[in-house]
């Protein structure tokens, strides 16, 4: 009588290590690969130095061929009540008052990279907080934080464009440094619009949703959790973060 031939119970091989420039790479093509690596080395030096010299980049561009007195001019328009508010002062007070402003936006967009810093560490901790006690999710902090720098990567191409569009000449005229791109409907609403209708549709941008899309399947990667589960901790933050701009956006305009 012949026997079974022997069942292998040897446990499947680790996928091979990948290199920062092939996670770079896959995080656009790949994303899986990518985040499933992050469980082996949760290194997000990488991706964070290239977001820094590109936002400092796109800064740069700005100051060079808008500046920051305009910048100023076309962000106080989107707020009616404190461009009203600036007219109203004496011209002396009111040249003060810009003056200030000018330097103190100045300074915040020069520390941009730092700044993202903070956010990612904080949204980091909220998505941990939010799976450890919603989901019993098995997840280390530093890897939960490196997926959320990873996953801001494709945010690049928006600066890109932005500085490309600049160096081609286009106007300063209008010009919002917090949302350069017409990659959403926000982008089309001008001074004269609702400013709470814009504070709604600025966060439905191409390259925010891909970032959010890149954390729930980087969650799946690094963890248990069902990919319908990790959107849902993830949007369901976005849309908080929505609602506290449109109110802010309501108090303000």
């Amino acid at each position: 009588m012949a026997t079974n031939p022997s069942v292998s119970t040897q446990p499947p091989q680790e996928p091979a290590p990948l290199s920062e420039g092939q996670r770079l790479a896959y995080t656009f093509f790949a994303p899986s690969k990518a985040f499933t690596d992050l469980r082996r080395n949760a290194s997000w030096w990488a991706p964070f130095l290239i977001i820094a010299v590109v936002s400092l980049l796109f800064i740069y561009v700005v100051d060079q061929k808008v500046g920051f007195r305009k910048v100023v001019d076309n962000l106080i328009q989107l707020q009616p009540k404190q461009a009203d508010r600036i007219d109203r002062l004496p011209a002396d007070q009111r040249a003060k008052v810009m003056a200030q402003q000018v330097t103190i936006t100045k300074i915040i967009s020069y520390a941009v990279p730092v700044i993202t810093l903070v956010l990612y560490a904080v949204f980091a901790g909220v998505l941990l907080a939010t799976l450890k006690f919603g989901t019993s999710a098995d997840v280390k902090y530093k890897t939960l934080f490196a997926v959320v720098v990873y996953s801001r990567l494709p945010e690049l191409l928006g600066f890109l464009l932005a500085i490309l569009s600049l160096l081609a000449g286009v106007s300063g005229d209008g010009f919002n440094i917090q949302n350069p791109v017409a990659a959403n409907p926000g982008y089309f609403i001008g001074p004269d619009g609702s400013a709470v209708l814009r504070a709604l549709l600025t966060p439905l941008d191409v390259f925010t949703i891909w970032t959010l899309i890149l954390t729930a399947i980087g969650i799946t990667c690094i963890s248990k959790v069902k990919l319908g589960t990790a959107c849902a901790v993830v949007f369901g933050w976005f849309a908080v973060v929505v609602l506290v701009r449109v109110a802010i956006a309501a108090a303000t305009s």
